[in-house]
């Protein structure tokens, strides 16, 4: 057993077999087995990261990319706390995350040891799966099962607790074989009875969801609409799943969207949920597909159907399966599909038609998401951060294939500066652009650092308009002028922003735009602070105090 691989060091070959060849971390004592493992690694470059929810947040948009699962190290107690928000957010995403944990030693565990936490009970109600290692034996067939579990059906985080003594044992165990999961997909009675309702149907809507954002999704179902000439739209923040100049790209379903469009939806004979949860928001808090809607739900994972919303369909298969598994369409579509799918399209487009508003106080963000929009390789990945300010990018551009959108659908803050660190890790060849807002930008900003560290030539655009806006605007709904907890008292972000290296760019009126939108085109890293218009956001009523 003397030179025996340590359960770290098989670990990390399970990890590399199955295609990891990145691991985000913030170090700590606990997994210290796992660090040395990973001292020049032949295969997985380690990213330090400065805060444990920047490294799971990169960790998500890196899997986001790939469809590999993400995986994030973190020490315990403390570590894991903060790791807590990526893992919300892979939920609500559907994308697959590993967190390792280094735990106390097994002598300790369930003792209350310092930093100890039984995170089956903490994480129980957000991962897929739990495990917690004992000996090192268990380590291999423990990752393996991780992996298994955060791919197969509605993808997810697990959580692999491993001791810090389990992790430096020798482990006599090898791992596991690896066996890659068949899609389900329909069987030819299932996909031709399909087939008949949308040759039927005069005003279908496919509702595309996550199970087609995996590679050959999005031209699988850009070949599959026009061919069945089905109207598409995408679940909430999903934007990139369809070409949105297609003339059969109905919009998305999101917030607030437009009472003639929701109406609109509302008189669909058939909707096709392909690859979809089906939740709050993109069914406009549960309200449709409607009583009286024909409904064909799509989901890998039996346990999200027709429970909420009955189906005339219920069909637990994979999303990218279910579409090669159909006919070709052969025949004419009912006369009236035309129209339909001609009043969708008027209605997306008057939804996106450019904003612009005058105000004192600054400058309309919604004039820089549009510039981004017209500048934009046809390539780039643009990464959003939660907040008001990146509402025009999810209507308001025009995003086409192959470009990418990497926004949290949790609506998590701190994503945005992370997971642009992590694109432009993957993609580097590609132009990476980030909006974030400046309550965002101060929480896990930092990992700007790791970018410059890295020598990535991230775009940063920071909205600074010292509020909370989103929430500003609820409470400006509710109980008008009575701001509670919502102003921000910035430092200077520009001299912030610049400390890390990066060129900067103040933005300030619209005659800055063209500044901006030359550094957007140039080569290497950029950061432009937006001082953005509150006024141009908020309900008429209400007022912002001026300047100084």
């Amino acid at each position: 057993m003397e030179n025996a691989k340590t359960a770290a060091e098989t670990l990390l070959a399970a990890l590399a077999a199955r295609g990891t060849d990145r691991a985000f971390c913030v170090p700590g004592e606990s997994y210290i087995a796992l660090l040395d493992a990973l001292h020049a690694h032949p295969s997985i470059d380690l990213v330090t990261c400065r805060q444990e929810g920047g490294a799971g947040f990169m960790a998500v948009a890196d899997a986001k990319l790939t469809g590999r699962p993400g995986v994030v190290l973190v020490s315990r107690g403390p570590g894991a706390c903060n790791a807590a928000i990526a893992l919300h957010t892979a939920e609500q995403d559907a994308v697959p995350l590993i967190l390792l944990i280094g735990q106390v030693e097994q002598r300790d565990l369930r003792r209350r040891a310092f930093q100890e936490i039984d995170y089956a009970a903490m994480f129980g109600g957000i991962a897929k799966w739990v495990g917690e290692a004992t000996h090192p034996d268990q380590v291999p067939e423990l990752i393996a099962r991780a992996w298994s579990m955060a791919v197969q059906g509605v993808p997810g985080p697990v959580v692999l607790s491993l001791p810090e003594d389990v992790l430096a044992a020798p482990c006599a165990a090898s791992a596991p074989a690896i066996t890659a999961a068949v899609p389900a997909a329909l069987a030819a009675p299932e996909a031709e009875r399909l087939a008949e309702m949308l040759r039927r149907a005069e005003r279908p809507i496919l509702l595309a969801g996550h199970g087609l954002d995996v590679p050959g999704g999005r031209e699988a179902l850009l070949a599959f609409a026009e061919d069945w000439r089905l109207p598409v739209a995408v679940s909430f923040r999903r934007q990139d799943l369809f070409p949105n100049r297609h003339p059969l790209y109905a919009g998305d379903l999101g917030l607030r969207n437009p009472d003639a469009q929701r109406q609109a939806f509302a008189e669909a004979d058939l909707v096709l949920a392909l690859g979809t949860r089906l939740t709050d928001i993109t069914t406009q808090g549960y309200s449709w597909p409607a009583p009286g809607q024909t409904l064909v739900h799509v989901c890998a994972d039996p346990r999200f159907l027709g429970w909420q919303f009955p189906a005339g369909m219920a069909i637990a298969a994979d999303a990218l399966a279910v579409l090669g598994a159909m006919p070709r369409q052969g025949r004419a579509v009912p006369e009236g599909r035309a129209a339909w799918n001609r009043r969708l399209r008027r209605l997306q487009e008057a939804d996106s038609q450019p904003v612009t508003s005058d105000a004192a106080d600054g400058l309309a963000f919604a004039r820089v998401a549009q510039l981004v929009g017209e500048v934009a390789p046809a390539d780039a990945i643009v990464t959003l951060d939660a907040g008001t300010f990146a509402a025009p990018f999810y209507r308001k551009l025009p995003w086409t294939l192959p470009q990418r959108l990497l926004a949290p659908i949790s609506g998590a803050m701190g994503f945005g500066v992370p997971a642009a660190v992590a694109a432009a890790l993957r993609h580097p060849e590609r132009s990476v652009i980030c909006a974030v807002g400046d309550g965002g930008a101060l929480m896990t900003g930092n990992e700007l650092a790791v970018g410059m560290a890295r020598g990535l030539p991230i775009k940063l655009l920071l909205s600074d308009n010292g509020s909370y806006a989103s929430i500003r605007i609820h409470q400006e709904q509710r109980h008008p002028g009575r701001v509670s907890g919502t102003d921000l008292v910035n430092p200077d972000l520009g001299l912030w922003c610049a400390s890390f290296g990066a060129p900067l760019l103040r933005v300030r009126e619209e005659a800055d735009l063209p500044a901006l939108a030359a550094a957007l085109r140039a080569p290497g890293p950029m950061v432009a602070v937006v001082r953005t218009s509150l006024q141009a956001v908020l309900p008429v009523h209400a007022t912002v105090p001026e300047a100084g």
